[in-house]
């Protein structure tokens, strides 16, 4: 995959701005993750577990496609708690680290009144491109 980033602009911090997939992959679209465990029940009801679980619960979806981490172009996250969120950032970038390494898809982060499953505070939906053998 290529990162996009034109001529002059200042490189994102966490996310990238574009993501260009080889000709040929197989695209895997992955529907919102909240963070309950593989029993739809959640286990926290605070930010950092639910968007660990809820990344964890993206990459298991994608490892069932053959794709990893890597592979991701796209994350769309929907979180209800704005202010929980700001407040936890550096926590949450420990998570991604461990999770993702050092791979950033492009990203958007969009706040919500609510989320359909409760007590969800975060929720994942993903875009990957695997490459072909």
């Amino acid at each position: 995959m290529q990162t996009l980033l034109p001529e002059g602009w200042k490189a994102p911090i966490g996310y990238a701005n574009g993501i260009a997939a080889p000709v040929g992959a197989r695209i895997v679209f992955l529907a919102g993750q909240v963070g309950w465990n593989a029993q739809q029940e959640f286990e926290s009801v605070d930010l950092v577990p639910q968007f660990e679980q809820a990344l964890k619960n993206v990459l298991a979806v994608l490892a069932e496609a053959g794709g990893r981490p890597e592979h991701i172009c796209r994350i769309t996250a929907f979180c209800c708690d704005k202010p929980g969120y700001l407040a936890v950032r550096k926590q949450l970038g420990g998570v991604w680290r461990a999770l993702m390494g050092t791979h950033y898809p492009a990203m958007s982060m969009i706040f919500v009144s609510d989320l359909l499953d409760h007590p969800g505070k975060i929720e994942l939906e993903a875009t990957a491109a695997i490459p072909a053998a």
